[in-house]
């Protein structure tokens, strides 16, 4: 629910219109049914955290929530100079997408009476597929079409948000940070950007990089504690397949 929540709320603050291919709930309804039907989410969420009764996975979703607002605001607030930072991106990128995953994986662990190691192998896990995931995600908006995304192809970048091919790309090209300063609002800046990040490893790079947390997500699951049972190995391997399908996905 939270994450339903937070997409329903991303979709009216980037004006979409689509999501997965269907028409988006705000273009639907409108962006006042849309915000009430996100918040309505939320609070249901919160209310099914609280009949938990367990203090420590309140905060620790509560941290979520923060952190997804937190990414937004840094998103949308962001200077020139930390667009073109790839520290202040890796931040962003957590907080607005890989928090949400690695706190419910530890909230998980803990429901289920696991020790405090395995809950931080659990947070590992999602923190690691959450940003590999996101990685993937800033991929295809450059490499996918709109068919197959669901939604409209370089969005990203028409909204002003550079992300990690193009933060990939400036290093081999500085000059394409003059063009970060111009602003994406000129289509002829667009179309510069995505020559030097055609020219560059950007996409090649961001791939590695989002390869290097899948790794790091499946080795937190080879490291829990060994176990005979045959459910369990099922359940792992599960896991781990999961985060080589995230970094070969194409939608």
């Amino acid at each position: 629910m939270i994450h339903v929540a937070s997409l329903i709320h991303d979709d009216i603050l980037d004006d979409a219109k689509t999501r997965r291919g269907v028409g988006s709930l705000n273009f639907v309804v409108g962006n006042k049914l849309a915000v009430l039907a996100g918040d309505f989410l939320l609070f249901r969420a919160l209310g099914a955290l609280a009949s938990l009764k367990n203090t420590e996975v309140v905060s620790l979703l509560v941290t979520a929530f923060d952190n997804l607002v937190t990414g937004e605001t840094m998103q949308m607030a962001a200077t020139v100079e930390q667009r073109c930072s790839m520290e202040y991106y890796m931040q962003k990128t957590y907080y607005k997408t890989a928090s949400l995953v690695s706190n419910s994986c530890k909230a998980m662990a803990l429901l289920s009476d696991q020790t405090p190691e395995v809950a931080t192998l659990a947070f590992e896990y999602g923190k690691n597929l959450g940003l590999a995931y996101q990685f993937i995600d800033d991929i295809l908006d450059f490499t996918g079409t709109s068919a197959s995304l669901g939604k409209g192809s370089l969005s990203d970048i028409r909204q002003g948000i550079v992300t990690a091919p193009i933060l990939f790309a400036m290093e081999e090209f500085p000059q394409l940070k003059a063009v970060i300063e111009q602003g994406f609002d000129n289509f002829a800046n667009i179309d510069t950007a995505l020559e030097y990040l055609w020219k560059s490893h950007g996409i090649q790079r961001t791939k590695e990089l989002a390869t290097k947390h899948a790794n790091l997500a499946a080795a937190a699951i080879d490291s829990l504690p060994e176990s005979s049972s045959l459910d369990v190995w099922k359940s792992r391997q599960a896991l781990i397949n999961l985060t080589q399908i995230l970094t070969t996905r194409n939608k």
